[in-house]
């Protein structure tokens, strides 16, 4: 199994271009219950392309991204150079180099299952300052339609290592007790993205665990995508719909 740094490393094309990105509800929910204002430091751990920092750095928010993926990193430098409130970080979540209790919400986009969650404990600790807010946020894909779950299952067939890696892994019972949070509070949101048949094929193509060319599953899960896209598929297009789940809350610092 590829580490979690370098797994991405081949993607970083696709994950820019297919990815969802977030709601901007998330920002309305933190501004009213966590205090999130223009002056707010956020450090965004396994920042990837900035996919969530990107939602925070117009309202005038200050965001280190901290990604120590090297092609993932450089690409959000490249489509957030435009934000002066942006600043990149090489650094693993585990050890940010940031200063101590420098941060105002530590906050985690799609990657938190892939931190060593007890050296990132101690880590998120040392930089939040007192009466910071962590928030962690991940696109949940649904799996209430028949499109959905046809997808769910093509992965299933073809995935190199789907089970290990699945955000799912990490509940909120890990979290809460993982992070000690308090008070614990967990919101949702309804978000979808439309595809085209490349567009979908790239949606496939940025999940880490999806085999790339030269795998012995990737043409013929290539060939089965191709087959379910023209079953589902209205108008040359077909909708995935996401729960977007934001999982936030205070440490004790």
């Amino acid at each position: 199994m590829l580490s979690p740094t370098a797994r991405f490393s081949t993607r970083v094309e696709n994950y820019v271009k297919y990815r969802p990105g977030y709601p901007t509800a998330i920002i309305r929910l933190l501004e009213a219950e966590c205090g999130l204002e223009p002056s707010s430091v956020i450090a965004d751990l396994g920042s990837g392309t900035g996919k969530l920092a990107e939602l925070f750095l117009p309202q005038g928010c200050t965001v280190y991204g901290v990604e120590p993926n090297k092609e993932m990193r450089e690409a959000g430098e490249r489509l957030l150079a435009v934000y002066p409130g942006f600043i990149s970080v090489a650094a693993p979540a585990e050890a940010t180099t940031l200063p101590g209790h420098s941060v105002d919400f530590i906050t985690v986009g799609q990657a938190y299952h892939w931190f060593d969650q007890a050296q990132a404990k101690v880590e998120f600790a040392r930089i939040l300052r007192p009466g910071g807010w962590v928030v962690l946020v991940w696109n949940d894909r649904r799996d209430d339609s028949l499109f959905q779950q046809a997808y769910e299952d093509l992965i299933k067939t073809y995935a190199v290592d789907y089970e290990q890696v699945n955000h799912r892994n990490v509940d909120e019972r890990q979290i809460r007790q993982g992070l000690g949070l308090e008070p614990f509070r967990i919101a949702r949101f309804d978000y979808a993205q439309v595809f085209d048949y490349e567009g979908l094929k790239g949606r496939l193509l940025s999940s880490s665990y999806a085999p790339e060319a030269g795998h012995p599953h990737h043409e013929p899960m290539l060939t089965a995508l191709a087959a379910l896209f023209t079953r589902f598929q209205v108008d040359g297009r077909v909708r995935f719909d996401y729960e977007t789940q934001v999982y936030y809350g205070q440490m004790q610092v």
